[in-house]
């Protein structure tokens, strides 16, 4: 065979050998750039952002329960329904209630009358004062006369001693009448009619049979959404059953649990992206954070762990941190107590603080629902109170 058709084995090594350093260096500039970007990432995102997809909707669950005892005649909101601030939800019978006002109605009239009585007696004992004075003043006389003519004998010393226990008697009425005055002067005092005691109690008996009246119309605490409805029609409830509870949408939150190693450089006010399940990645709500909880959620369990007993495992612990959300954006897309979300957290600025440094300026839910206006009540019992004598 010719030689020089034969392949050199040296040139077939080196191609090798050359393939083989392409590739390696090719590997080497696809581990850097793999490098430089894992490190841009890390340094851009990674070390910005906390996040976990151990989140979740919250909010507050308003409570409705009667302040009366009552039988449900009317429920005037159910499920799933909006309900405004102050509206009636449910209804009971206020048949005994009425009854109840009248009653103390009647009681508030009789005291007014007893208390004019009285009132009148006072007169009546200063005027029993006067003329018991004017009796003594008369019988003093008649004695200083009989003692002037005892020396000529026109007075004999039996009628003078007739004159002295005539004296005697009227001194002791004058007491009589004066003690009889005090007393009736320590049952009116300084006040009159209206504002005597024993009236105004009798009053206050009629402002609170009239709240019982408008306490048999449960209104809604605060504006939301109706849930949890357990009031039944015809149902005898009791003061301080729940009757139903009000989510008001606008106040959800998100309650995100990060884990322990995640919270070094959490912060109060940190912006917050939360991303529902919902509604998938296409609605972003924008928050912030508004707490960070004070223990575990395993430390605040119903039956919490006991690491001192039995085999230990370390589990990675997980602390719950709260993130208020944008109203309007709920507002746009409304959520749901309890659904799934994801949370992330932009801890590049940690220079807040993790615990409130401050008590709270404002309550956090207030209603005006419960304040009763009581000027019609209190108009009625002027006038009762005139119509018996005491205006």
């Amino acid at each position: 065979m010719d030689a020089s058709v034969k392949t050199s084995p040296a040139p077939v090594a080196s191609r090798l050998r050359q393939a083989r350093r392409t590739w390696l260096v090719i590997l080497a500039v696809a581990l850097g750039v793999a490098a430089l970007a894992t490190l841009a990432w890390w340094w851009l995102y990674a070390s910005r952002y906390e996040s976990t997809d151990d989140a979740y909707v919250a909010g507050d669950l308003v409570g409705v329960m009667s302040q009366v005892s009552g039988t449900v005649v009317s429920i005037g909101a159910d499920e799933t329904d909006r309900v405004q601030a102050g509206q009636e939800l449910v209804r009971l019978d206020a048949t005994d209630y009425r009854i109840a006002l009248q009653d103390a109605e009647q009681q508030l009239a009789r005291a007014v009358r007893q208390v004019h009585t009285v009132f009148a007696n006072r007169d009546q004992l200063t005027a029993v004062v006067a003329q018991r004075r004017a009796d003594l003043d008369r019988a003093e006389a008649d004695l200083a006369r009989r003692r002037g003519l005892t020396a000529s004998g026109a007075v004999s010393a039996e009628e003078l001693g007739h004159a002295q226990d005539a004296v005697n008697a009227a001194r002791d009425a004058l007491t009589a009448a004066q003690k009889n005055l005090v007393a009736g002067i320590a049952l009116v005092g300084h006040t009159g009619v209206p504002d005597n005691p024993e009236v105004e109690a009798a009053a206050t008996q009629v402002e609170r049979a009239w709240l019982n009246v408008q306490r048999t119309s449960v209104r809604a605490p605060v504006s939301g959404y109706v849930a949890r409805r357990a009031v039944q029609l015809g149902e005898r409830i009791a003061p301080g059953t729940p009757l139903m509870a009000i989510v008001p949408l606008e106040r959800l939150r998100v309650d995100a649990n990060f884990k322990e190693v995640q919270l070094d450089r959490m912060r109060i006010g940190q912006p917050a992206r939360v991303i529902a399940d919902l509604y998938g990645r296409h609605v972003e709500y924008h928050g912030r954070v508004e707490g960070v909880g004070l223990g575990t959620g395993a430390a605040f369990a119903l039956l919490p762990a006991q690491n001192a007993t039995g085999n230990w495992i370390k589990v990675v612990q997980r602390v719950p941190v709260r993130i208020t959300l944008d109203p309007k954006e709920l507002e746009a897309h409304p959520l749901r107590v309890g659904l799934s979300t994801r949370a992330r957290v932009d801890v590049h600025d940690s220079a807040g603080t993790q615990l409130a440094t401050a008590p709270r300026r404002e309550p956090v839910l207030a209603t005006d629902a419960y304040d009763t206006d009581l000027g019609e009540i209190r108009a009625r019992i002027a006038e009762i109170v005139r119509a018996n004598g005491g205006g």
